[in-house]
Parts: structure tokens; sequence; C-alpha cells
């Protein structure tokens, strides 16, 4: 008689939020999310998304995964959200059913290619998070989901007052900018505070992406560190956009943008309080050097402010903005760049910053919080509160190529410590921990 065959053992379903992945434009908490989805799959685990797009809830599967694709993350208006708020507060103990979305092939979604996740499934519950957050906001009550497989791990991405019931619920806290720098946020703090608090107790494992963000943790609530695991994040850019030449390079950076190659400053980010542009401005105006500046960022709070010496003042072109770059042209202004300036008040991990390093652009940075546990000794430092230091470090990179060249070099070695290589490591060091071993 033939053997008996064994079967296959199951794989172990890892599920993550959509709470960011589904966001158009992308942050750095989609960046991270859709690392760790490229990394579940590369481990071997089924990965499920669920997402909370408000999207048809309709029978058939096909116009679900039409509706699913067509909808855009936009805001709602302000009656359709009034509406749904109202219903989250009137029905608060109803347990919102998640559906399937398949996706057949049937739905061209080439558009997306760039920004979507890994996954083996997607789920969606319309509105889920909004409906979230108003249900704690009112009532501190955590919501939960139905009608979806049932995952041996749910990792939350960002602190939302959610949980699944009977799985192992772990929660990534980026930071604690809120109620570190409470003047930088549009964050209500009470409502924020209340929520870290509650998450803390009821999580089975919290993740960082750095030891400043685990030391804020514990420090001020209290929370055990044996059950905070910092991670980090992987920094990977597609390798046919670090493959091009640096003469293409040049072409898109003056053909495209009216810029000199590898001869001006460029910040990349929001025109928030938190990333310090204002001090950017004022030190790269006093220190005179030649290359202009560029900045590449869409305006967020109190932008006005921190774009205010721009209005006040006389500086011809040498400052120039772009709200929106695509992000293959976004790399290339990146790699064209004499340097990249980033000295932000406070990051979690501070994506931006390796993601130049990588690129082999020198980097201009701050000495607070974790942005030194990242870079090393591979950028240059500064108080990121004194606009002389910004100037004095503008002036010394625009005058020293020797050691812009060391800097660069330096700068794509320490990126290759937070490779996707080097992260999938930790994360299945973590999922290990807290599942067991893999079968």
């Amino acid at each position: 008689m033939p053997a008996a065959s064994r079967s296959a053992p199951a794989r172990r379903t890892i599920m993550i939020d959509g709470y960011n992945l589904a966001l158009e434009r992308g942050t750095g908490v989609a960046t991270y999310a859709r690392n760790l989805s490229y990394a579940c799959g590369s481990l071997g685990y089924r990965t499920d998304l669920l997402y909370g797009i408000p999207s048809s809830t309709a029978k058939d599967p096909f116009f679900r995964e039409v509706s699913f694709f067509a909808t855009q993350p936009e805001r709602a208006k302000w009656s359709t959200r009034f509406a749904r708020d109202l219903h989250s507060l009137t029905t608060p103990f109803l347990n919102p059913r998640a559906l399937s979305i398949p996706v057949s092939g049937r739905v061209i979604i080439d558009q997306f290619a760039n920004q979507m996740p890994h996954f083996d499934h997607i789920w969606n519950v319309a509105n889920l998070f909004d409906r979230a957050f108003t249900l704690y906001y009112a009532y501190r009550l955590f919501s939960t989901v139905t009608g979806m497989d049932r995952p041996d791990l749910m990792h939350w991405t960002y602190p939302l007052p959610i949980r699944l019931k009977n799985t192992k619920n772990i929660y990534t806290i980026h930071d604690l900018v809120p109620l570190r720098l409470p003047y930088t946020t549009l964050d209500n703090r009470k409502y924020y505070f209340s929520l870290i608090n509650n998450l803390l107790k009821r999580a089975d494992h919290i993740v960082t992406v750095s030891e400043s963000s685990k030391r804020d943790i514990v420090d001020i609530f209290g929370y055990p560190e044996e059950k905070i695991t910092n991670t980090y994040q992987a920094v990977s850019i597609p390798q046919p956009l670090r493959d091009k030449s640096d003469d293409v390079v040049r072409q898109e950076v003056e053909g495209v943008f009216n810029l000199p190659y590898k001869s001006y400053f460029l910040f990349f980010g929001a025109i928030e309080p938190k990333k310090n542009v204002g001090r950017i401005i004022e030190g790269y105006l006093s220190s005179q050097v030649k290359e202009p500046l560029v900045l590449v960022g869409k305006p967020a709070w109190k932008a006005d402010r921190e774009l205010r010496v721009l209005s006040e003042t006389s500086h011809g072109d040498r400052v120039r903005r772009f709200e929106y770059v695509s992000f293959p042209f976004l790399v290339s202004l990146i790699r064209g760049a004499k340097a990249v300036v980033f000295p932000s008040l406070y990051e979690g991990f501070g994506l931006p910053i390796l993601e130049a390093m990588l690129l082999g652009t020198p980097v201009l940075t701050s000495d607070r919080s974790s942005i030194p546990e990242i870079t090393g000794d591979a950028a240059i430092h500064v108080d990121p509160y004194d606009t002389r230091a910004i100037a004095d470090a503008l002036q010394t990179l625009s005058a020293d190529n020797a050691l812009c060249a060391d800097l660069s070099t330096k700068g794509r070695r320490q990126a290759e410590l937070f490779s996707p290589e080097r992260y999938r490591e930790r994360v299945a060091a973590l999922y290990d921990r807290l599942l067991g071993p893999a079968p």
C-alpha cells in the first residue's frame, strides 16, 4: 500500500490593520505597515488586512471589489459624518461585521502597484476606524469586529481603540509626541492620554520603532519593559529607482525642477511645527550659502507660521517649494541633493533620514529623540532649536566636499542596519516569542 500522505501544516495568520494603508499619498506609518506586510509574507505567514474604507456592503463579491478600489480616502461630507457618528453613539454594543473583499483580477489595480501591501486576503468594515474613535471618545469603549476568520495574531500598526476577541492583540506605538511635545500637534491630549493608558492595559504586547520611544512608554506610564519590543523599521527603496544612472538623475533634477545637480539642500516632509521647517529656513538664509534650499511637503498644522519668514523677507529664488512630488521624482531629488536637511524636534524613528542615507546623500539632522540611535556617526547632528548651529552646519557641508563624501559612505553602511532582511529577523523573533516557534 502507498504510504499515507501527510498534509502540510497550516500557515499561521497575521492580520494587519489598514488604518494608514488607505492614505493616498502615504505617511511614515503607512510605509511601516506596508513593510510589515512584506516581512510577514517573506516569513511565510498568511497575511490578512483589515481596512475601514467606506465602500459598499453589497452582497455581490465583485461589486464589493469594485467599490473597494473605487473609494478614495477623502473626508466624507459633514452630514455623512454626523449620521455615521450618531449611529456609533446610539448603537455602542453592536460589533461591526467584516466583509471579504475579493481581488479577482477583473478590477485593474496597476494604478496602486507601488502602494499595495502584501496580502493573502482583504477584509473591510465600512468606516471602522472613524466609528471606533467616535465610540471611544464618547464611552471609552474599545470596538471589536465579527464575521471574519480569526487570525493567530492581530498586529495593530497604530494606537487604535479596537481589539479582536480570542486572539493575541499587539499594538505599535511609534512615539508619544502628543505628550512629549504637546504644542506641536492638534491631538486632544486628554483623550490621547486616556487611549494610550487603556490600550496598554488591554494589549498582549507593545511594539516600538526605537529605544527612545520604548523609554518614553516605560517612563511616562510605568509600563513593564519586558512587555515592549523594539523592532525598529525597515528602510527600502525600489531597486530600479536606486539603480537609475547619475546622468538620468541629473536630467530629471535639472529638466523637471530646474535645480543644479548636487548643488542644493533638500527638506522633504510635512510642513508642521515638529519638523522644524521655520528654523531650517532661518538657519539657511542666515548661512548665506550659495546652494538653493528646496522644500518638498504638504502644508499641515501651523504651516503658515513655519513659512512666515518666506513671506516677510526678500530671498529671490533661493528657497524653492513643491507641495507634492511623486515618489520616483522624490527619489531623484534626494539623490541629486548636496545634503538632506532634517533637524526635526522629535522623531519616533525618522524614516526620511534613513532613506537619504540609503541613497548616499549626506544628512544634517537633530541630536534629539531617536535620531542619534538611528544615524550613529553617519550624519551631522545639531541642536534643532539653535538656528545658528543649523547655519554653521550648512556652511560646513557647502564648503567641505570630502566630508560630504565621507558621510555618503557612512550613511549607506548605517542604512544597511535597517534593511528589510534585518527587519524580518526582528519581526520573526517577536512573533516566535508571542506565538511559539513556527511549526
